[in-house]
């Protein structure tokens, strides 16, 4: 058994060695503006994304999913780092919330992502992409106000992000634009077919090309072009170590002394449920991105999740989730299997050992370009054609889920979607649970499969139809289960007919069957 999947991720090593370096590229700084905008130490940011890589990646059983520092938890861990008196006060907090997960996981708590429909999820992916969209385009222009990887609308210094591209676009750095549109260019140029189709120009991820570009470009105009030089605040940021022993000195060690204190009992379980949501439906996500259609056990995440924080939080790391942008760059650079996340997660230990300093070099507005390209894939013109051409019940919770998240936040946009789904769904299992059909003055009102009281409104609405003198069947042989509400909403009905001459027949109305009122009114086989 060993022996077959050694076989299988080496056969997919080919696709997996060019995703997961794109994958590196793209969170690394990723990983750093999330520690950023946290509060926390530059460094437990990327602690996370190696953990995420490295250990997660082959618990988990998701062949696509990447884990990382989210960003949808930033406002949490700031106040939490502030309420708890420090960064090692809090890291007990990120211990305890994967403790909550792996027992979570073995709740079988997991199903919940299954009970999101389709069109909330691919809203998700296209508000996930437009947020790319927008909030990378004042990185690519050299406009860094916010940290790379926030994806919120709205600014904490209360301007909202229109204004932000605003603001970029009246304070472009010109040696940073350049850099974006030759890197997307190349980008653009790796997805057409004489690429692809060259043997040799195929091995070579495009991201990595476009990054090459822009070190190359920074360091030629740093010497010779400096009014296109591009600031040392616009390049990537990595802490500095110089080997394992330097990486281990680094690490900020985890507080314990406080661990009765109510406060961190209480964000560990915060951070344990906002966390568990933010997995399942980034699980959800990339499996409806997956190609090849595979279905990642839920349990099993949640378990894989929780083994993930109790490590980063031992080795001084922000906390985690799965992350959709990770993983939908993961599924756009070609990934198969969970080698591509290890190998990031590897990458990511790798260059914080050894090659600081050369990467520190890389220019944000080339690796905004990786994610300009990867938000439009999750968000094509195409998507949103598809789903209106679906109809309303598709569309509006789509648009609604979009909108939703754009305007608030991950969570909130997924809740909004879900009680618009709901609706839709209920809507349509309101009107399909009874049916009514006429041919003169007989009328056959049907029961479908369960009939509860919420289609009692429906039920009074339809037998006020039932004109004078009329033959009325009422057939409950396809009904699963009736509500007693119905029943004794069809006996009133029974016991008021004959005033109109107006003959009822019931079958197998939970036991019930014959002619019950009318001028006939004396029981009959159902057949007659």
């Amino acid at each position: 058994m060993v022996h077959k999947h050694f076989r299988y991720y080496v056969s997919h090593l080919r696709h997996d060695i060019p995703a997961g370096v794109v994958v590196f590229l793209v969170a690394l700084p990723l990983c750093l503006g999330i520690a950023l905008a946290s509060g926390a130490p530059l460094f437990s940011g990327i602690i996370t994304g190696i953990v995420g890589g490295l250990v997660v990646s082959w618990a988990s059983g998701s062949q696509l999913s990447v884990s990382g520092p989210a960003a949808g938890l930033t406002v949490i861990v700031l106040e939490a780092i502030d309420r708890l008196g420090g960064f090692p006060a809090f890291l007990p907090a990120v211990v305890l919330a994967g403790a909550f997960q792996l027992t979570l996981g073995f709740l079988r708590a997991g199903v919940i992502g299954a009970y999101f429909p389709a069109a909330v999820i691919k809203g998700m992916l296209a508000a996930i992409g437009l947020i790319l969209i927008i909030k990378q385009i004042p990185h690519a222009l050299g406009y860094d106000a916010d940290f790379e990887g926030d994806e919120s609308f709205f600014q904490p210094d209360s301007h909202d992000t229109l204004s932000e591209l605003g603001y970029a676009l009246m304070a472009i750095s010109p040696g940073a634009a350049l850099v974006s549109l030759v890197a997307l260019a190349i980008l653009l140029a790796w997805e057409t077919a004489p690429i692809k189709g060259n043997a040799l120009l195929s091995l070579i991820p495009g991201p990595l090309v476009a990054v090459l570009w822009g070190v190359g470009f920074n360091v030629y105009s740093a010497a010779y072009l400096p009014e296109l030089a591009i600031a040392p605040e616009h390049l990537v940021q990595l802490p500095d170590s110089r080997g394992f022993d330097d990486l281990l000195g680094q690490l900020t060690r985890p507080d314990f002394t406080h661990w009765a204190d109510g406060e961190l009992w209480s964000t560990a379980a915060t951070l344990a449920v906002v966390a568990s949501l933010e997995t399942l439906l980034s699980l959800e996500a990339i499996d409806k991105l997956d190609p090849l259609k595979r279905v990642a056990p839920t349990n099993r995440e949640l378990k894989a999740q929780g083994l993930g924080n109790i490590v980063a939080g031992l080795l001084g790391g922000l906390p985690m989730t799965a992350v959709i942008v990770r993983g939908s760059a993961n599924v756009n650079a070609g990934g198969r299997t969970k080698m591509a996340c290890f190998i990031h997660g590897l990458l990511l230990l790798l260059s914080v050992m050894f090659i600081a300093r050369y990467l520190n070099l890389i220019p944000l507005a080339c690796l905004a370009a990786i994610l300009l390209l990867t938000g439009y894939k999750l968000a094509k013109p195409q998507l949103f054609k598809e789903m209106y051409r679906k109809g309303t019940s598709q569309a509006v919770p789509f648009t609604v889920t979009v909108g939703a998240i754009l305007f608030t936040d991950l969570l909130a946009g997924m809740a909004l979607g879900l009680l618009c789904g709901l609706y839709y769904v209920i809507k349509t299992n309101f009107h399909s649970a009874i049916t009514l059909t006429r041919d003169g003055n007989h009328y056959l009102l049907r029961l479908h499969k369960d009939v509860s009281f919420l289609n009692k409104a429906l039920l009074r609405d339809y037998l006020a139809r039932i004109e004078a003198d009329g033959y009325l069947i009422i057939d409950g042989s396809r009904a699963q289960f009736i509500d007693q509400d119905i029943l004794e909403t069809i006996q009133d009905f029974v016991a008021a007919a004959s005033d109109d001459n107006i003959t009822v027949e019931l079958r197998n109305l939970n036991g019930d069957s014959g002619i019950v009122t009318g001028p006939l009114a004396r029981p009959q086989p159902a057949g007659h």
